[in-house]
């Protein structure tokens, strides 16, 4: 999670883009040669910044930085992966835990440590010795719900996984492709981590029984299909339950004018599973030394304090400003699921596509 601001978000994971976009995606003037001056960001949908905030990053370090949004993260992340050997730019955001190891044994990253590696929180770490990523932001994924979807049919909203596949909730949920979406693949894991490696698949075929519609991304899932999404230019979905994120309510109080007391949608917080997002320098990258400048900058205080009224994520980094709206309308998930880095990567390919035979054909 969308390249202009809108009423709504367009996120992964979460977020309004409207950073600009080197035309030629990639800091490499053409001739072969690196442009010393520019280095490329190379992201998800939703990467933000606040204008003055780059402005100031650019100001200080003299780099000027292009932003290439490549799609939701999952697609991205197989985009860089695929052009490792000549990358569009030179550093990448928005690789997340599902997808972590995935980039790293395709030897999508060099070795570098941010320069406030050391303030970043101790629970997103990572083990002792991995340089090549860059805590940067953390969130969780979770159904929301239209809150007055619910009231006007004086139905209580799904407060659990098991809630999903009861018959008052049919035809109700959309999500997102696990193979091709970061939070459609958070969800995957969300029930894996629920209903372990023997019960998941039985509970997506209760859930594809109950008539869950799965769409490619998240941009399409709230922004299209989901009934409480102030939904930009396009018109409102029917889907009053989706796939999306615990930081998605703020979001609608932000950019509804006028701004209500409460925000119109609620997260079912039995639903969610803990997402974390790195950045890292590129193998290849062009501009090396722009690169490691600007992941200085995503770890440091000025863009971690910006990054959730930007890109509606939590910060990592110890003692980073959270903004009063984002506190007062997000929802604080106290048990989100969670699941061991190694197990995710030794599972998720055949997850993905069990998945797919089971829910997609």
């Amino acid at each position: 999670m969308s390249t202009t601001k809108k009423v709504t978000f367009t996120a992964v994971a979460v977020g309004i883009g409207l950073v600009a976009v080197s035309a030629c995606g990639s800091s490499d003037s053409g001739s072969g040669k690196t442009d010393s001056k520019s280095v490329t960001l190379v992201s998800h949908d939703s990467f933000n910044v606040s204008k003055d905030v780059l402005k100031d990053f650019e100001k200080r370090s003299g780099y000027k930085v292009n932003v290439l949004k490549d799609g939701d993260a999952g697609a991205a992340v197989n985009k860089a992966i695929l052009s490792k050997d000549n990358p569009q730019g030179d550093v990448f955001f928005g690789v997340d835990n599902t997808l972590l190891s995935r980039a790293l044994d395709n030897g999508l990253f060099q070795p570098y440590e941010a320069k406030d590696a050391g303030m970043v929180l101790p629970e997103y770490r990572l083990a002792k010795g991995e340089k090549r990523v860059t805590p940067v932001d953390s969130g969780d994924i979770c159904v929301n719900y239209d809150k007055k979807y619910f009231a006007d049919k004086k139905l209580a909203p799904p407060k659990s996984f098991e809630d999903l596949v009861k018959p008052q909730y049919k035809d109700l949920l959309v999500t997102e492709n696990a193979a091709t979406s970061s939070p459609g693949l958070g969800f995957l894991l969300g029930t894996a981590a629920e209903y372990g490696d023997g019960g998941w698949e039985g509970y997506w075929k209760k859930l594809k029984a109950n008539g869950v519609k799965v769409v490619d991304g998240w941009e399409q899932a709230y922004n299209e299909e989901f009934s409480g999404s102030a939904g930009g230019k396009k018109a409102k979905g029917d889907r009053p339950l989706v796939v999306s994120y615990a930081s998605s309510p703020p979001v609608e109080v932000l950019y509804a004018k006028p701004q209500p007391k409460e925000a119109p949608t609620g997260v079912a917080t039995g639903t969610c599973f803990r997402q974390v997002e790195y950045a890292g320098l590129l193998s290849n990258a062009k501009n090396t030394k722009g690169g490691k400048a600007l992941l200085d900058f995503l770890s440091g205080k000025q863009f971690q304090d910006d990054m959730p009224l930007q890109m509606f994520v939590n910060p990592v980094r110890e003692a980073a400003q959270v903004p009063k709206l984002f506190r007062e309308y997000g929802v604080e998930v106290k048990k989100p699921e969670t699941m061991d880095p190694k197990k995710i990567a030794d599972n998720r390919e055949p997850w993905i596509k069990s998945w797919t035979s089971l829910v997609l054909k």
